[in-house]
């Protein structure tokens, strides 16, 4: 039997050329007026998946 790709899994990670895994970063959706302005810009980059959480992932996605 196929293995099902896991929806809410498709829709936060993107896979690059590369073979990457991105995900958007935490804590920066919302109370963003406490937190420094350096801080936001840095919420403004997806930032990479690794080890096993990148092969858990994979896994979902079925990549």
């Amino acid at each position: 039997m196929k293995n099902k790709t896991h929806k809410g899994m498709k829709k936060r990670v993107k896979v690059t050329a590369t073979g990457k895994l991105m995900r958007r970063r935490a804590f920066s959706s919302h109370i963003l007026t406490k937190k420094p302005s350096k801080r936001k810009r840095k919420f403004r980059k997806d930032t990479a998946i690794d080890g096993r959480d990148a092969r858990h992932c994979r896994r979902l996605i079925g990549s």
